[in-house]
């Protein structure tokens, strides 16, 4: 029988420096919806009910402008879940941010300008 190997990304590997005491993160709802989503996966805000989901970059929801960084696995297909967000003021390595199937160079750039706005810089290796 063949070993698995797992590999757990964690909030430690995606936030290498934020505000004191947490205070770059919040508790949230991801929408029902969202499915499975993991820690580093880039966030929109649904404008209409103030949830998050994962950045669609084609969307008019709201979720197509980055708003927030996902810190921990959560499964949202069925109904909403609490999670916690990373939101202000902090650094990120950019290798471990997730991103969209399909997004390319320039939305990915106008979604690293929006985490920028909110104080969320994205550095290689940090």
């Amino acid at each position: 029988m063949a070993l698995e190997t797992y590999s757990y990304k964690v909030d430690s590997d995606v936030v290498k420096d934020e505000g004191k005491n947490r205070f770059s993160r919040d508790d949230d709802t991801l929408a029902a919806g969202s499915g499975v989503v993991v820690c580093g996966t880039v966030l929109g805000l649904v404008a209409a009910t103030g949830k998050f989901a994962p950045l669609a970059p084609g969307a008019s929801d709201g979720t197509q402008n980055a708003a927030a960084i996902i810190l921990q696995n959560a499964h949202a297909t069925d109904e909403d879940v609490t999670v916690v967000n990373l939101k202000r003021r902090a650094q990120v390595v950019l290798q471990a941010l997730v991103w969209p199937a399909g997004i390319n160079a320039t939305q990915q750039a106008a979604a690293l300008a929006a985490l920028e706005t909110r104080g969320i810089v994205a550095r290689t290796g940090v």
